[in-house]
């Protein structure tokens, strides 16, 4: 049940990190706040396609 998930950054727009979720405990997408080297600061990151 567990897949890998990307996670894309709301400000830079780029993937900088990969993770994994189980999709019957969260079948919604996943934010979390996460550090941007880009950016250079946390930013939340949202659950990408």
């Amino acid at each position: 049940m567990r897949e890998q998930i990307t996670l894309v950054c709301t400000g830079c727009k780029r993937k900088n990190y990969t993770s994994m979720k189980n999709k019957r405990n969260d079948p919604d997408r996943i934010e979390l706040k996460k550090y941007c080297p880009t950016e250079r600061k946390h930013l939340p990151h949202k659950e990408g396609k």
